[in-house]
């Protein structure tokens, strides 16, 4: 057999395509895009909030702090005083300017004549000198710019509270649409993992399929949360940090560019080498939980086995594979961003040397410079928060590759002669109200094409008979019955039920006439209740009499909460019997046309049979049954007998009219007989 068939972890995926991808995604965040629309517009106004604290930080500093040649006083003082500072070696920024029409202001030149110079209707002092005066006389000699400095302060105060107050709201938006996407998603993917095909859960372990509906999903969540939005915003403050430097400075913001193109190339080196770090990561993980799935599920068998070392080394094999994985991925991180802190540092000691000789020959202003200074580490920390989102994406996108092979399989399936999706009844579907008659017409199958497991079977069965199929193992019993419930279609052949080609027939309606007790009987986490309704509400009246015909009774009377008694792990808290009984229970509350018996009662005691047998003939009473019986006791009291054996029908009749003929019906019988009769 294709041992991969059906097996996508380990695909080769080729060549990212995040555009296809996002595309894909887009759909799942159309429906909240009012709400992604209303966080871009707060996004916006946090930027422009961003990018204006650092330059009220230089209104302050060069319009209050450090005055120098920024206020208009001063500007007439360069003009009449130009020739004598330069006489003097000053610099235009290293002197104080204050207005004589401040009767306080001259009151204090008057007071220190000799480190103050009056010119005209201004008084300039050294910078240097301001430490000669009292703290008092300092206090009313800047006491315009210590009001201005309150207020600056209070602007700052006021934009640090409304950008505080605008990050809440647009958090709150961003994980309120966030959660909704990962819950449409994941409502998506399961819906769609319950219409796959049986052959699909039979290649591809129960752990895979839980990651792609937990792990991979909570992935997207940040992609919807932080990527989009956040990324948005980086890119909007990398383009606002460059218009403000190009208008503040455009020689020093140049010389501050010059660093870029190592970032560009960095960036990029790193984007190429994270993506298939991410691909190996979210393989690793869906094996682990696969085989710690196997492991919890196998667990009786790893220790009668004694194999519990060997089950070790290989989960620490895989654990240790995914440690590398991530080692990995944390060595590209740890390379590259130091490598991008290293390069905001080079440039911040550019603008320090440029600028401080800027500053020192007065071609640019204290403020500026440390406005430049703030608006360099702003600008790197949005290329930090890209690289970091682009390692989110990464991972987000790696998760979407397996989450959308899932969602593709269904074409593969369907082309494979495997039942689509049942999401709910067909309009265009024939109106099935009972099933009365059966019919197969040279009907095969094969799972993987040249490997049958049917050939040509043809019968016919008729309403309230009772069929029984026997057979060694692998003469195909239960995969006829696989055809019969549709979770196959024929490879060739057709099946009718009343007439009507069962292809032409919604899996909806075929399904809610029928019931199936198998083998193993499989229950529910939950009360016996909702296990016995299971899909159907079920009155008190209606209940009580399905326990007492399914022999249900003194199951439900032995447990503390009878009826609402939970069972925890499938039932195992109850013996096999009572689980079958149960399951019995079940098929009564769904009141079938046809039922179906995978040989309910082989692993069950003698006195345990009994009841079971009892409550089985009360469920298939004026029903259509067909039997799997892989013990004849079971089949001698049906109306009719197939025989299967090398996947075709080889024999059919009555007990007595197969044990007459002495064909390969009484052979099996002479086995069973004699096996009984040595038991």
């Amino acid at each position: 057999m294709q041992s991969d068939y059906g097996y996508f972890e380990e695909e080769h995926l080729g060549k990212p395509y995040d555009i296809k991808l996002l595309k894909r995604l887009y759909p799942f965040a159309k429906t909240y895009r009012s709400l992604f629309l209303w966080t871009i517009f707060a996004v916006i106004l946090i930027t422009l909030l961003d990018l204006s604290l650092p330059y009220v930080t230089k209104i302050a500093i060069d319009r209050y702090i450090v005055p120098g040649a920024h206020s208009s006083e001063s500007k007439i003082l360069q003009e009449k005083t130009r020739h004598r500072n330069a006489a003097e070696g000053q610099k235009k920024d290293q002197v104080y300017i204050a207005a004589l029409a401040d009767p306080a202001i001259r009151a204090i030149v008057q007071k220190h004549p000799d480190i103050f110079q009056i010119n005209g209707d201004v008084a300039q002092i050294r910078f240097d000198a301001l430490g000669k005066l009292s703290r008092q006389d300092l206090a009313g000699l800047r006491k315009k710019d210590l009001q201005g400095v309150g207020k600056v302060t209070a602007y700052f105060l006021i934009l640090i509270s409304l950008n505080f107050f605008l990050s809440f709201v647009q958090v709150i938006l961003m994980e309120y649409a966030g959660q909704k996407i990962m819950h449409d998603l994941r409502m998506k993917l399961y819906l769609h993992i319950q219409s796959l095909s049986i052959s699909f859960f039979n290649r591809n372990p129960v752990g895979r399929l839980v990651t792609r509906a937990t792990n991979d999903i909570q992935n997207m969540h940040e992609l919807f949360t932080s990527v989009i939005v956040f990324c948005f915003k980086d890119l909007f403050l990398l383009l606002g940090i460059a218009i403000v430097l190009l208008t503040i400075n455009w020689k020093l913001a140049m010389v501050s560019f010059a660093v870029l193109p190592v970032v560009v190339y960095a960036s990029i080196s790193f984007s190429n080498r994270a993506r298939d770090v991410f691909r190996v990561l979210r393989i690793k993980l869906a094996e682990i939980n696969t085989r710690f799935a196997e492991t919890l599920g196998g667990i009786k068998v790893i220790q009668l086995f004694l194999q519990e070392k060997e089950n070790y080394r290989k989960f620490a094999k895989l654990n240790h594979e995914s440690y590398l994985a991530g080692m990995q991925q944390v060595t590209i991180l740890a390379v590259f961003m130091p490598i991008i802190e290293l390069l905001g540092s080079i440039a911040v000691a550019m603008i320090i040397f440029y600028g401080g000789q800027g500053f020192i020959q007065g071609s640019i202003s204290l403020g500026a410079l440390v406005a430049f200074i703030s608006y360099m580490k702003m600008f790197f920390s949005p290329i930090r928060d890209l690289a970091e989102k682009y390692n989110i994406m990464q991972n987000a996108m790696a998760s979407a590759e397996r989450i959308f092979l899932i969602l593709d399989k269904k074409d593969t399936e369907i082309s494979l002669n495997i039942p689509g999706p049942v999401t709910g009844s067909r309009q265009d579907a024939p109106v099935l109200k009972s099933i009365s008659q059966i019919e197969f017409q040279g009907v095969s199958l094969s799972y993987l094409p040249g490997e049958p497991v049917l050939k040509e079977i043809s019968l016919r069965v008729k309403a309230g008979e009772k069929l029984a199929i026997v057979g060694p193992t692998g003469s195909g019993k239960t995969s006829l019955i696989n055809l019969l419930i549709r979770f196959y279609i024929p490879t060739a052949g057709k099946i009718f039920i009343n007439g009507i080609d069962l292809r032409q027939i919604d899996p909806v309606l075929l399904r809610s006439r029928m019931a199936l007790v198998m083998q193993d009987p499989f229950l529910f986490s939950g009360s016996i209740r909702s296990n016995i309704a299971y899909g159907k509400t079920i009155s008190d009246k209606q209940m009580e009499h399905i326990l007492r015909i399914a022999n249900c009774r003194s199951i439900v009377e032995r447990l503390p909460h009878g009826l609402d008694a939970d069972l925890s792990g499938g039932g195992a808290s109850i013996s096999s019997g009572e689980r079958q009984l149960i399951s019995i229970a079940r098929a009564f509350a769904r009141d079938p046309d046809l039922l179906i018996l995978d040989e309910a009662t082989s692993y069950i005691d003698s006195e345990t049979e009994q009841k079971i047998q009892e409550a089985l003939a009360n469920l298939m009473k004026n029903r259509t049954s067909i039997v799997i019986a892989h013990r004849l006791a079971t089949a001698r009291n049906a109306d009719r007998i197939i025989v299967l054996n090398r996947m075709k029908i080889v024999e059919s009749g009555t007990h007595a009219e197969l044990v007459e003929q002495k064909g390969y019906y009484y052979k099996l019988n002479q086995l069973n007989n004699t096996y009984r009769a040595e038991v």
